[in-house]
């Protein structure tokens, strides 16, 4: 934190430590983790907190109480709030309160990533494991950026595979490259090929079959 800025995350994010925000290009900045985000005034004091001109939120979609401390931030208090979140989960629904927080925003800016299968841009989150819950912290062991071809293109081998290793009842690993066996047989890849392949060798064998 800095004398006027101050950096606040969820403190169910340990991936680089609780203390500090990671990118992925290695830039690391010191951030206050807390469970929530009503308490962050408390916990540095209130002299702190009036001196302070600029809050960033960092995991926006984690905080439940989003809504109502950006509202009171910014409107009776008068800070600038910067807010970094994911507007919508794996399966592409609304994800926590950041959507809440659009109607009271100055400005919102929505960024992509690249598609690791084409380098389109990646409008949404593909997860490579069977977990359901909507809070799933981890990083590219888990999840992968795709645009919306191979978003689509991912969720029907996953499922086509899934169903396959459940009729030999056959456990179903961790990530897909390790779901798709060499003794399952699924309609989205010929049999022969089937082998353990990374996702991004998986989506294109079924690109060459739509051709």
């Amino acid at each position: 934190m800095g004398n006027n800025v101050a950096i606040i995350k969820s403190n169910k994010d340990t991936r680089y430590g609780l203390d500090s925000i990671v990118t992925h290009d290695g830039v690391k900045l010191p951030c206050l983790p807390l469970a929530n985000l009503l308490s962050f005034k408390e916990n540095i004091g209130a002299e702190a907190y009036d001196k302070l001109e600029v809050i960033g939120i960092d995991e926006a979609q984690f905080f439940e109480d989003l809504y109502d401390f950006c509202s009171k931030a910014a409107d009776q208090d008068g800070k600038t709030v910067i807010v970094a979140g994911l507007d919508g989960d794996y399966l592409r629904r609304s994800f926590g309160a950041v959507l809440d927080i659009i109607p009271i925003a100055d400005t919102v800016t929505k960024l992509t990533a690249r598609c690791e299968v084409c380098g389109e841009h990646a409008l949404f989150t593909l997860r490579k494991t069977d977990e359901t819950k909507a809070e799933l912290i981890a990083g590219a062991e888990v999840y992968m950026p795709v645009c919306r071809k191979h978003y689509i293109s991912g969720q029907m081998v996953k499922d086509a595979t899934k169903a396959v290793l459940e009729s030999q009842n056959m456990e179903c690993s961790s990530t897909v490259d390790s779901v798709v066996l060499n003794t399952a047989v699924c309609n989205e890849i010929f049999p022969c090929r089937i082998r353990q392949i990374s996702p991004s060798i998986l989506y294109h064998e079924n690109d060459r079959r739509d051709d």
